[in-house]
């Protein structure tokens, strides 16, 4: 149900910067970016978008109830973020958990008398927003590249030939 959907889209923004997650939602909710199906994928169908995933089997979905609840919570950590005088640019979503609730009952009438269950099944979504410098500088360190023995032979032999 949608627990699962819940749990793809969280696995599809964990690590990704805040305005990046935002706008993937959004553009998942306008089905202009797709969630790649990785674990709970029965009866999900193959679309191209997926492609753009290394995924297996490109099964891929537009999952809009969870994607726009993400969103939600996206804005809240943000404006927490902002009150606590974080900078909101470089946040990054390090750690994003999907849990069951306890399911919530009502019931459904049947024929002959009969009534069913019809149960919900609400999840509890906990993430961590953490700040992160916006570039991080590659050090330039002066030890040579390691190469493989093979490259190494070819190289001689190129000298050799030359």
């Amino acid at each position: 149900g949608i627990n699962a959907e819940y749990g793809e889209v969280a696995q599809a923004i964990k690590g990704m910067h805040l305005r990046k997650a935002q706008k993937y939602l959004k553009d998942v909710v306008g089905k202009k970016q797709i969630i790649p199906m990785r674990r709970f994928m029965g009866g999900v169908g193959r679309h191209a978008q997926t492609k753009a995933f290394n995924t297996s089997g490109s099964l891929g979905a537009w999952p809009k109830k969870s994607a726009t609840i993400v969103l939600d919570l996206l804005k809240n950590a943000e404006s927490n973020a902002e009150v606590k005088g974080l900078e909101v640019d470089s946040l990054v979503v390090e750690y994003i958990q999907v849990n069951r609730a306890p399911q919530m009952r009502r019931r459904t009438y049947r024929a002959h008398g009969r009534n069913n269950p019809y149960m919900s099944s609400p999840s509890h979504i906990e993430m961590i927003l953490t700040e992160t410098e916006s570039v991080v500088a590659k050090e330039d360190d002066d030890a040579p590249k390691k190469k493989s023995k093979k490259k190494e032979a070819r190289a001689r032999a190129r000298k050799g030939a030359e």
